[in-house]
């Protein structure tokens, strides 16, 4: 690793310089070459659209009535990724790029927890950590970033764009809302502090708008991370997260990380993925069912049951995204170990672990390294940093696991119209009664992934959910009018092809969202096999290899039904 510490500002490489600003960084491309360099070791990063070239969205005012989206490559990254800097983690910042280079990552957020260390010490030496990554992977965007204790709640991934403020606004926040460092941990129902704690987390979302509205930095986004892990995310919370400034709080982990917690025979009978092994406690929201405490599929149970929360909120029809990511603290069967203290020093009074150590013997954990199992990919029209936040914000998303697939283009149109339609996370104004196309394009896997085995997809679902506007009950986390409308099997179909499927817009508007598995495991979804009559299940406890039962998903289309 060079060493650029005592290196002038102004010597530094561009993407190195903290005073150089997400803008600047993505005028100068930190290349071209990122964004058309093609797969990762071990998949596509990305899928082009048709022609396979990338264009400048057209203005808004010069789209058709219909709608329509530029054509995309598709990044991929993961946006909650410890390192030495967490108290809990174990590796370094360099470790952990060169194994997110080596799965295919064009872009990571290092999110390390919030805690008196971090605040006093470990994010300013972080931050000299994440220029050298940046000058050490320039074909990667890395993010710095933090994992917020959430008033009243569970976590939250912080970051912002590069430029002489990030550090900056990451230690401002930390200090000023964080539930942790502050005390403003009950979420209790009827607890004393609740609804002050709960109305610090609104605060915060708010003061993160105001600082990009005003410049301070060019961006700044916020997702919930594994949001139902302890079932203290309630649905109001939720609701009045993203309301706070939707965006910035743009949406949650779909899928957690952890994913490898439950490989057999690894850590214990009891073993779920994701570590989502709790059960309700005080500071639970108990409108929640028991069976919420679980993933199904490797998927959060908000996500993963059709007509559930997720949908509930999508049913509002307010765009929030799903993602999925490592959250990498301890790799399965690895052999590094955390080192040891030298005399005198903590945690606490350092803000950064020792440097690992290699040993001969597979060490504790739960976690996959950085790609190697969970990809997040990302719509974008040009390579950089404010690009990525752009395409997240704007919803042009969608996830798989095991690198089910290698690229997914999704759109919708109506069949009256030329050109592409919308894509993911976009939407389509339409009148009662017109005749519509989804048209997906799949690209399957084309070699093996990281653990050996070539994924082979075996069916696509169409989800469709009716938008009824804001609810009045900011707590009910059931869509009653959404349900799998449309299943394809496509087993067995290899390469590049392109499903069609017609849509009727009725009298209300709706969305459409896809998943898709390998067909491994799957079975009736939680509101019954009439909504989700093939849906991700529970596996046995300690029994959830994570390479036999792997998914998609995407991030819904919107089709708002007007006139007559």
């Amino acid at each position: 690793m060079s060493d650029l510490s005592g290196t002038p500002e102004q010597q530094l490489p561009a993407w190195a310089d903290p005073s150089v600003s997400a803008t600047d960084l993505d005028a100068q491309g930190v290349s071209r070459r990122g964004l058309l360099r093609g797969a990762g070791l071990f998949g596509a990063a990305f899928a082009m659209g048709a022609t396979g070239a990338l264009t400048t969205p057209a203005a808004a005012g010069s789209r058709p009535y219909g709608g329509e989206d530029p054509r995309l490559a598709y990044l991929v990254g993961d946006h909650h990724i410890h390192t030495v800097y967490s108290h809990d983690a174990k590796y370094t910042f360099s470790q952990l790029a060169s194994a997110g280079a080596t799965y295919g990552l064009d872009w990571m957020v290092f999110t390390e927890h919030s805690n008196f260390g971090h605040a006093d010490f470990g994010a300013a030496l972080e931050h000299q950590e994440i220029l050298r990554a940046r000058a050490e992977n320039p074909r990667q965007l890395i993010f710095q970033g933090l994992e917020w204790y959430i008033p009243g709640a569970e976590h939250c991934t912080v970051f912002t764009t590069p430029g002489r403020h990030e550090v900056d606004l990451l230690t401002r926040f930390e200090s000023a809302y964080d539930g942790k460092l502050l005390g403003y941990t009950d979420g209790s129902v009827g607890g004393a502090d609740t609804a002050r704690n709960e109305a610090h987390a609104v605060k915060a979302i708010k003061w993160l708008a105001q600082q990009r509205r005003s410049g301070y930095v060019d961006d700044v986004l916020v997702l919930a991370n594994h949001p139902l892990r302890l079932g203290i995310d309630s649905p109001h919370e939720l609701r009045n997260w993203r309301d706070a400034a939707p965006e910035i709080m743009i949406g949650m982990e779909g899928a957690p990380g952890a994913q490898g917690a439950a490989i057999p025979g690894w850590r214990g009978a009891t073993s779920m993925r994701g570590e989502y092994e709790n059960k309700p406690s005080a500071q639970s929201w108990p409108g929640y069912p028991a069976e919420a405490y679980l993933t199904y599929g490797g998927f959060d149970w908000s996500t993963a049951t059709v007509g559930g929360l997720w949908d509930a909120m999508l049913a509002e029809g307010r765009l929030f995204s799903i993602t999925t990511n490592s959250d990498a603290h301890r790799i399965v069967f690895d052999t590094w170990k955390n080192g040891d203290w030298p005399a005198g020093q903590n945690f606490d009074n350092t803000g950064k672990l020792p440097d690992p150590v290699n040993t001969d013997t597979p060490q504790p954990g739960s976690d996959f390294w950085p790609g190697q199992f969970s990809r997040t990919h990302v719509g974008v029209t040009h390579h950089g940093y404010r690009s990525v936040m752009a395409g997240l914000r704007a919803g042009r998303v969608w996830l798989d696991h095991g690198h089910l697939l290698d690229g997914l283009d999704v759109r919708v149109k109506r069949d009256r119209d030329h050109g592409r339609g919308v894509t993911l996370g976009g939407r389509l104004r339409v009148r009662k009664g017109e005749r519509l196309t989804l048209t997906v394009t799949v690209t399957t896997a084309s070699r093996a992934n990281p653990q050996g085995i070539l994924p082979e997809l075996a069916h696509v679902d169409v989800i469709r959910g009716a938008v009824r506007g804001p609810v009045t009950d900011r707590d009910v986390w059931k869509a009653p009018d959404t349900r799998v409308v449309h299943t394809k099997d496509v087993s067995g179909r290899k390469g590049t092809y392109t499903l069609r499927v017609p849509v009727t817009a009725g009298d209300e508007s709706f969305y459409l969202r896809l998943r898709g598995s390998d067909g491994k495991r799957n079975g009736a979804g939680y509101l019954g096999a009439s909504v989700d009559p093939h849906g991700p299940i529970p596996h046995e406890p300690g029994n959830g290899d994570p390479w036999e039962d792997t998914w998609f998903y995407s991030n819904p289309i919107f089709v708002d039904v007007v006139g007559g």
